[in-house]
């Protein structure tokens, strides 16, 4: 998997300033949690600021964004099918994706981790949930 929009282990700073520069509405692009090893994060842009949201790799190689407590939880077989959902308006997100924000490095891929991923409940204010 090779997503032109995938930044690797980019930190959330660096990130803020790629969505930020242009101070358009719905910026995003995929990298690294900093927090969570082997977790992504879909980073979008809106109103000047920049919100995260948690995608976790499944068993079997299905990716579940992260929802709010009680959402009926999406699973996706690819992340190319779930940033396809997102780009539509009104999927649950605080702005629909509009414009991946590439990066400079063709070559990089997300790494691939045997982590087991464990449930957590959301308790950093640095991260926003998905609305139903």
């Amino acid at each position: 998997m090779d997503l032109p929009y995938y930044h690797g282990p980019l930190s959330k700073r660096d990130c803020e300033t790629l969505l930020l520069k242009e101070g358009v509405d719905g910026n995003f692009l995929l990298r690294d949690s900093e927090s969570m090893p082997g977790v992504l994060c879909l980073c979008v842009s809106f109103k000047k600021l920049v919100y995260t949201y948690r995608i976790f790799r499944e068993k079997h190689g299905y990716y579940n964004i992260q929802t709010v407590e009680g959402a009926q939880r999406q699973i996706f077989p690819n992340l190319e099918e779930l940033i396809s959902k997102f780009e539509k308006p009104n999927q649950g997100l605080v702005v629909h994706l509009l414009r991946p924000i590439k990066r400079t490095c063709p070559s990089l891929r997300w790494r691939r981790s045997k982590i087991e991923l464990e449930v957590f409940m959301n308790s950093n204010s640095d991260y926003v949930d998905v609305l139903p």
